[in-house]
């Protein structure tokens, strides 16, 4: 099975900005359309953005124009850059597939606050 490694997350202010990484335990990345998820607190878990195979990307409504996913084939990595960062972004962060087809990770927190 594809172990999923996040890394990036931490406190940051309001208007601050993190770059998330995760890395992919498979030779094959690069045919796979990666997301990024977000849980928060008693929340159920939400997609947050998306990277086709192909380089098309997608965002939910509440990220868009503030978040912006990337991805490294060579390296099995898919990004996440978190800019303007609202309070509300606060929550553990995934990445998976885009079906979510993976064994997910332990995720990387993300705390939004002053």
């Amino acid at each position: 099975q594809v172990r999923l490694v996040e890394s990036g997350g931490g406190l940051v202010q309001p208007g601050g900005s993190l770059r998330l990484s995760c890395v992919a335990s498979t030779s094959i990345f690069s045919i796979y359309d990666m997301a990024w998820y977000r849980q928060a607190p008693g929340k159920q878990r939400e997609l947050v953005a998306t990277i086709f195979s192909g380089g098309t990307t997608n965002y939910a409504d509440s990220v868009k124009g503030r978040f912006t996913i990337s991805r490294d084939n060579a390296k099995n990595t898919v990004y996440l850059q978190m800019n303007s960062l609202k309070p509300e972004d606060t929550a553990v962060y995934y990445c998976n597939t885009k079906t979510g087809g993976w064994n997910w990770g332990r995720g990387t927190q993300v705390t939004v606050s002053s």
